[in-house]
């Protein structure tokens, strides 16, 4: 089986700030799907800025090409633009639930913790935690609620980012190339178990939350 691996999101999707394309969050997995000797065929719909309402224009775009396999990153725009917490999860429930309902299995990145972001103020950056994890916590609901698999790279990835300026590009709110690296890096193993799973291999690593009922 060749699996059709559709990436959907945000900029962070994209790949926006890295400095080449092998550097990118789709280009790293795809790098390790293939070392794991797992056939694919991986396409980026993401489009930088995008937020959670912009989910169903990618999936229409999408589930032409037969998906077999789905990953969402989305949640930063939402954030910067004080989309509130229900409406961006409910959105990207419509979404996962519109690619299931195709037969794609999907993994969901949610908000990542912007406070780390260097440009935010020291005094607003417990704020912006706050705000990032009511979104971080709104999606992962949701996409659980819709059958979807949760990678959470956007929380546990904070602390690498508050240390290390250089995982950001230049323009201090994307990553850089070292930046894709630490996030591919969080997304590694679930990526490569779903996939497995998929190819009818048994997944070795699987760490992520999925609702054990409901159509597939």
């Amino acid at each position: 089986m060749v699996i059709n691996f559709a990436v959907l999101g945000d900029s962070i999707a994209y790949g926006q700030g890295a400095s080449r394309p092998a550097d990118t969050v789709t280009a790293r997995l795809s790098v390790d799907l293939t070392a794991a000797e797992l056939p694919h065929r991986a396409r980026v719909f993401a489009v930088p800025g995008a937020r959670s309402a912009d989910l169903a224009a990618q999936v229409a775009t999408a589930l032409p090409w037969s998906p077999d396999l789905a990953l969402i990153i989305i949640g930063a725009n939402d954030l910067t633009r004080f989309v509130p917490p229900a409406d961006a999860a409910d959105q990207l429930g419509a979404a996962v639930r519109a690619l299931r309902a195709a037969g794609a299995e999907v993994i969901v990145a949610p908000a990542p913790d912007l406070s780390v972001v260097p440009w935010v103020p020291v005094e607003m950056r417990g704020a912006v935690r706050a705000a990032s994890a009511l979104l971080h916590d709104a999606q992962s609901r949701a996409a659980v609620a819709e059958g979807a698999h949760v990678a959470d790279i956007g929380m546990s990835s904070a602390a690498g980012f508050a240390r290390d300026r250089s995982l950001f590009s230049a323009d201090r709110f994307h990553p850089s190339s070292a930046g894709y690296a630490v996030i591919a890096g969080a997304l590694t193993a679930t990526v490569r178990d779903v996939a497995r799973n998929l190819a009818g291999a048994p997944p070795a690593t699987l760490t992520t939350h999925r609702r054990t009922s409901g159509a597939r």
